[in-house]
């Protein structure tokens, strides 16, 4: 399933080949995101021209509309939104506890005491609550009500038939408190162990499906005792994969994600979750993650920024009204190779819905293309510098 290709000196970073049941996928490679069976704004075909080797949706938000059942019926995520490559699911989980506790990227837990473990959203009310046997929550679009196990995950996930798909976890805040670090670390343990036997069964009574390679999710926010141990302990249970997950301050990504990945084994796949700007995929890549999501490139494009080598800009500045330049001269994505700054500008002052494909079209290829020049650059010799170039780059304003 995963095979290991040319390691980067110094580091635990590696190229590789994730091999999957609709096509290979070259590590490190960036995995766009396409929550709801759909990259927000952009055609499948455009997504596949621009270079995407596989994307990601969101168990959650497809269980909730149309249904799993709806996209099983359909053939699967692939076959449903129109996507011939490798496709990954969530587990559901963080949009489960994020959303219900009003938080996006800030997330929070339950707690019977009134510390820093019962944080919410100012001015939300919490839509989601944590037991041992899973999580109970209402949906965020018409309020009703809802369960999740990690047997539900399991059988979300493989009505969905996406190719490689992640264990249900419990995500917490670098809020909580370290005994409730401790105690949801065990319960995601335990909910690892269940949507093991629970894959198992279902690989088994849908044998006429595709082989689903499941991932395991290791916690422990900022503590390396626990991320160590969250990975030592998902290791006997024979996942094909892993994620990294939860909260991790930004700025010791690098040295937080490489607890979990160097007490992992070698030969399978880690993949991080929610990581899109330049400066994390490098410290990432060098702490051994192979793949990322992140909706990054879509939602920025949608509040008219755009990437480019040179940093992130806003297009909708007066500056850019007889602009008659692509958006980035060195990037070959459709929208640059035939498209202005003035034009988008104007696309965005008229609120017209083109704004969002074209400036997405080109925040995808730029991202995408970013991780690819790392791969190649590792393959090389000239991962250094790379690095140094794009870096000094993009953010020397």
């Amino acid at each position: 399933m995963f095979t290991v290709g040319k390691q980067l000196p110094g580091t635990l970073g590696r190229t590789g080949v994730l091999s999957t049941p609709h096509g290979d996928v070259r590590t490190p490679a960036f995995v766009p995101v396409g929550t709801k069976a759909t990259v927000k704004a952009v055609l499948p075909e455009a997504m596949a021209e621009l270079g995407a080797q596989a994307l990601l949706a969101n168990a959650y938000h497809l269980y909730l509309q149309p249904g799993a059942d709806v996209v099983d019926e359909a053939g699967g995520l692939g076959a449903f939104m129109g996507w011939r490559g490798p496709t990954f699911t969530d587990s559901g989980g963080f949009q489960v506890l994020s959303l219900g506790a009003g938080f996006q990227k800030t997330l929070s837990m339950d707690s019977t005491t009134a510390t820093a473990d019962d944080v919410i959203a100012p001015g939300k009310e919490r839509l989601a609550h944590v037991d041992e046997d899973g999580v109970t929550f209402r949906s965020h679009l018409d309020g009703s009500k809802h369960r999740f196990t990690p047997e539900v995950s399991m059988g979300i996930q493989h009505q969905l038939g996406a190719d490689v798909i992640f264990a249900f976890d419990e995500l917490t805040t670098l809020m909580n408190s370290r005994g409730y670090q401790i105690e949801s670390l065990a319960r995601t343990q335990r909910w690892a162990e269940r949507c093991v036997r629970e894959h198992e069964r279902l690989t088994q009574e849908r044998a006429d499906k595709p082989y689903q390679a499941l991932f395991g999710v290791v916690q422990g926010a900022q503590h390396e005792d626990l991320r160590r141990q969250a990975a030592r302990d998902l290791r006997p249970l024979g996942f094909d994969g892993y994620g990294i997950g939860g909260a991790i301050e930004k700025e010791r990504l690098g040295e937080i994600t490489s607890w979990a990945v160097s007490e992992l084994e070698e030969d399978k796949p880690r993949h991080l979750l929610g990581i899109g700007e330049p400066d994390d995929f490098f410290a990432a890549v060098e702490a051994g993650i192979d793949t990322f999501d992140c909706v990054s490139p879509t939602r920025e494009a949608r509040r008219s920024r755009v990437y480019t080598r040179d940093g992130r800009f806003n297009l909708l500045q007066a500056r850019f009204k007889r602009d008659f330049t692509p958006i980035d001269e060195t990037c070959d994505c459709y929208t640059c190779t035939h498209y202005t700054k003035a034009y988008l500008h104007h696309l965005y002052k008229a609120k017209e819905y083109l704004s969002a494909t074209l400036a997405s079209i080109h925040n995808e290829r730029f991202t995408v293309r970013l991780v690819d020049d790392i791969r190649a650059s590792i393959e090389d010799g000239t991962y250094a510098d790379v690095k140094a170039d794009v870096l000094a780059r993009y953010y020397a304003s």
